[in-house]
């Protein structure tokens, strides 16, 4: 039997496990085009997945001032909502949580989004229970800030030496770092495979088949 190396996984959520990147890069671009700033480009609104919310639209619209950030953070809720219902998990993803939880491993999420966001998603794609414990960017540090993983480290009783993040951007990856945990980047989310590279994980999946072996093997 393999050794388990990874007691506790974390998952970033929008563009890992949750097929969302798209939907949110959009909602970003039409947010910023209705306070009337300058609608940033795909790879622009998709660099800043995975920070908070407000951190995240400030960075994709530098030219819009800061009273109106509540409108915009209201109009890219607006946006996202509509298109919610369409978002679905990535193929493969559940069995893969499936296979974890029957290893034994903790499993939880740090995720960018909101409590609520989360709390509605998780309920969408009908996985309650699959996850240990979570945090959001409205309860804690956002990313790279390591306050999240810090803080479902110290809930669950595990050492840094001993979680797994796994995420598909260098925020997530940077977030690892600063924990002082290893970290897995997956290249079929919000930033590109060379980028996460550079964070060092210990490994870049190209989709999540390619991450579910490696997990059976190496976590």
């Amino acid at each position: 039997m393999t050794v388990r190396r990874f007691d506790l996984i974390a998952f970033d959520w929008d563009g890992t496990l949750f097929d969302s990147t798209a939907a949110i890069a959009r909602s970003i671009q039409l947010a910023v085009a209705d306070v009337g700033g300058t609608v940033p480009t795909d790879e622009q609104a998709s660099y800043v997945i995975g920070m908070a919310l407000l951190p995240a639209l400030a960075h994709a619209a530098p030219d819009v001032p800061k009273d109106k950030y509540n409108d915009l953070a209201s109009r890219y809720r607006y946006h996202y909502l509509k298109q919610q219902e369409l978002i679905t998990l990535f193929k493969g993803v559940l069995p893969m949580l499936e296979g974890l939880r029957e290893r034994g491993h903790w499993l939880a999420v740090a995720t960018g989004k909101s409590r609520r966001g989360l709390n509605e998603a998780l309920q969408h794609v009908d996985l309650r229970g699959m996850f240990d414990s979570s945090r959001t960017a409205d309860e804690t540090a956002g990313k790279p800030h390591p306050l999240m993983l810090q803080e479902l480290m110290a809930e669950l009783g595990v050492q840094p030496e001993r979680l797994l993040m796994i995420g598909d951007t260098t925020h997530d990856l940077q977030m690892a770092q600063n924990a002082g945990c290893a970290s897995v980047g997956v290249a079929y989310g919000a930033h590109a495979g060379a980028e996460l590279a550079a964070c060092t994980p210990l490994h870049v999946a190209c989709d999540v088949e390619d991450l579910h072996q490696w997990l059976r093997t190496n976590a």
